[in-house]
């Protein structure tokens, strides 16, 4: 039985935040073991980092996942405490990372909706093995200002109206005792932009939870409530509550705390929380909870008051504070609208009636009205534009495990990774980039022994590199292994059958492409990592799905390069419009080399009656749209209509239109699922909607240049 956790924000809160708090910490592990060891910062970021797992994952009742970052935040407050010499940092880097491994498992549960149901206890076992080794070898840490009593935390969900948390099975008189314990109050300001103000409140008050033994806050529907987020952000969040930590350590922790802009914590009398205690003791009984409004707004003043701004974050960090997170799908949503909005646009301004008006004025209107649905559809489009560095960080995670379990050494180098394209486009390069650099490392960089007899460095090295060249993005992959060896491939080939020309008619890269097949391996014995015939088949299937390409060149011993060609974006392209009879089609521009009228002397037809055109000496396929689509009414005659010479993956094909209607950029519409579902139509990528109202179908290159011309 799966959690409903649909449209409650603070479960898309957990998820976003839990998530980039593992990449920050898997890129902290890795580049501390490039550095030789952990530095003092580094041991306090991580720490941090599971602490803040630990508390949200506590709050939204996810056991596992807090019982696992709790242990490991164990190991690292013993670093911390103790600094131990000559620790084996290797094998704290192998557990953080399986730690890492297990809570991504369980947050990737999570988004689609199911239990976080992992069973950590092999995990836990071998956490806590390795943590009395460490106190064995290095003594005990210091455990006095360390609170090791679990407290039961409560996770409120929306149809919860409870703003009032405190321990369980503790009775009110038993939180008032202890005479070491001092009460505060805090008023915290949020920064302008960080949104989502009681959100982070809620979080905030949990992450006391473990430090106070009382705690009440204001307002108290946070929780359920969005709207109290509008009174935070202009009122501040009040909290007061009991502690035996001193005023010190309670300000350094909430100057760790990020968005805090403002912070105003004073000592307060202890007299202060009765009537709380009071409104706790109702609620027991009753479950609507207020705070009464003259212990909100005019807090009474018994103890000295420091008013405190607070930075935040690191120099580092500054520019994430200037930045919100907004949900994909808005994105999605907002580009659909500026398109209806351009297609109305040229709808309008192209109307023939509108095209008859004589007016200087609405001439000059329609100018102004086309200059800024441009500027529009420009800045929506750079919303969507995501840097490349995120993606190709992760690689190093990938180049990492496998240099361990195949004992070799390999450098990583990045290069471009500021370069941008769509968020949709980086959703689909991610693994074919990790099946590359696994293939680089399995079959190209050669053991240690092998490259010292060939005379090169014992550390292989792996290029990743980025550049934008016009409206599409490349993406180079690099190794200085062994290479590619055409024989072997070609051997391979033949035992199973893949080839589809004669060996004498294959150039160099089109043998190499041959190891992007489904079922293709030259690897004898299988392994973890190859041997089974898939994983770069993946490449090609998630670029054919955005429209990319693939090229593969490589020389023997001096290693191979993989060129991944994408576009920058998939919602709007700049494309030709071409009429076919009655049909109307749309060809991206990037593809097309030229168009021309043949002459007569210049068409004809090979031994196998396909129809071919000479272009400079050189014969090109043609392919007769009316025909491949059936459309009648078409022109039939070459020398009357066009041909347009389209390229795709140094495929070159020949397409006959009737004629040519102009460039255009269209918006890039999903064909119909009822059309899918009746035929797979090969040679369409979407359709667009052109400003006379007619529908354009969008032409998919890459599959009109694979077809087999009869």
């Amino acid at each position: 039985m799966t959690r409903n956790f649909e449209n409650e924000p603070m479960m898309e809160v957990y998820i976003f935040e839990t998530t980039q708090n593992l990449e920050q910490l898997e890129q902290v592990i890795i580049s501390s073991e490039k550095s030789g060891g952990f530095t003092p910062d580094d041991v306090s970021e991580i720490f941090r980092f599971m602490h803040t797992i630990k508390g949200s994952s506590a709050m939204m009742l996810f056991d596992n996942i807090e019982t696992v970052a709790h242990v490991m935040e164990d190991i690292f407050y013993f670093i911390r405490e103790q600094k131990p010499e000559g620790l084996d940092f290797s094998a704290v880097s192998d557990l953080v990372l399986k730690c890492v491994d297990f809570i991504k498992e369980e947050i990737n549960k999570i988004a689609s909706h199911n239990d976080a149901d992992g069973n950590p206890a092999f995990l836990i076992e071998e956490l806590n093995v390795f943590l009395n080794e460490l106190r064995k070898i290095f003594g005990e840490e210091d455990t006095q200002n360390k609170n090791h009593q679990k407290k039961q935390q409560y996770y409120i969900a929306q149809e919860k109206n409870q703003g009032l948390l405190f321990e369980e099975d503790r009775s009110t008189n038993e939180l008032s005792s202890g005479s070491e314990s001092s009460c505060y109050q805090a008023i915290i300001h949020y920064e302008d932009d960080c949104k989502m103000e009681n959100i982070r409140a809620y979080t905030l008050v949990f992450g006391l939870g473990e430090m106070v033994e009382e705690i009440y806050y204001s307002p108290s529907d946070i929780a359920e409530n969005p709207e109290t987020a509008v009174y935070i952000r202009e009122n501040g969040f009040e909290v007061f509550f009991k502690t035996e930590m001193n005023y010190e350590e309670i300000k350094t922790h909430f100057e760790s705390i990020i968005y805090i802009e403002q912070l105003l914590l004073r000592e307060i009398d202890e007299v202060r929380l009765d009537p709380f205690r009071n409104i706790q003791q109702d609620e027991m009984t009753n479950k609507n909870f207020t705070l009464p409004e003259s212990e909100i707004c005019v807090p009474e003043s018994l103890g000295p008051t420091i008013a405190t701004t607070v930075d935040t974050q690191k120099s580092n960090t500054c520019a994430a504070q200037k930045m919100i997170s907004v949900n994909v799908e808005k994105l999605d949503n907002l580009m659909n609208l500026v398109g209806e909005l351009m297609i109305t646009e040229s709808m309008v301004t192209q109307c023939p009636e509108v095209e008859a008006i004589q007016s200087e004025n609405f001439r000059k209107a329609t100018i102004e009205l086309h200059k800024i649905t441009a500027e529009l559809q420009d800045m929506v489009m750079s919303i969507r534009m995501v840097q490349l560095s995120t993606t190709f960080v992760k690689m190093n995670r990938i180049v990492r495990d496998m240099c361990k379990k195949l004992d070799r050494e390999v450098v990583l180098d990045l290069y471009g990774e500021e370069t941008e394209v769509d968020k949709n486009i980086i959703e689909h390069i991610s693994d074919p980039l990790m099946h590359i650099i696994r293939n680089a490392i399995d079959h190209g960089i050669e053991p240690e022994e092998e490259r010292l007899v060939k005379g090169k460095e014992k550390v292989g090295h792996i290029t990743l590199e980025a550049k934008n060249v016009g409206s599409d993005v490349l993406i180079v992959i690099k190794d200085d292994g062994r290479g590619l060896n055409k024989e072997r491939i070609l051997e391979k080939a033949r035992q199973n059958e893949l080839l589809t020309k004669p060996e004498a008619e294959m150039s160099d890269r089109e043998i190499f492409k041959l190891i992007l097949l489904p079922g293709f391996s030259t690897k004898e014995n299988i392994t973890e990592f190859s041997g089974r015939g898939v994983g770069m088949d993946v490449v090609t299937k998630n670029l054919e799905a955005v429209g990319g390409a693939v090229l593969v060149d490589s020389e023997i011993d001096h290693g191979t390069t993989i060129t991944l060609k994408i576009p920058l974006t998939l919602a709007i392209v700049e494309g030709m419009n071409i009429r076919v009879g009655k049909s109307r089609y749309t060809i991206p521009i990037t593809t097309i080399a030229e168009s021309f009228r043949p002459d007569v002397k210049d068409c004809m037809s090979d031994p196998d009656n396909n129809e071919m055109v000479m272009i400079r000496g050189q014969c090109y396929p043609i392919l007769r749209l009316h025909k491949h689509y059936h459309i009648k009414n078409a022109e039939t005659d070459l020398t009357k209509g066009i041909l347009i010479m389209v390229e795709q993956e140094e495929k070159v094909i020949c397409v006959f239109a009737d004629e040519l209607l102009g460039q255009q950029q269209v918006v890039v519409k999903a064909l119909p699922n009822y059309v899918n579902s009746m035929k797979k139509i090969l040679g369409l990528a979407g359709c667009t909607l052109l400003p006379d109202g007619n529908i354009s179908l969008i032409m998919d290159i890459s599959n009109l240049t694979s077809l087999r011309v009869q």
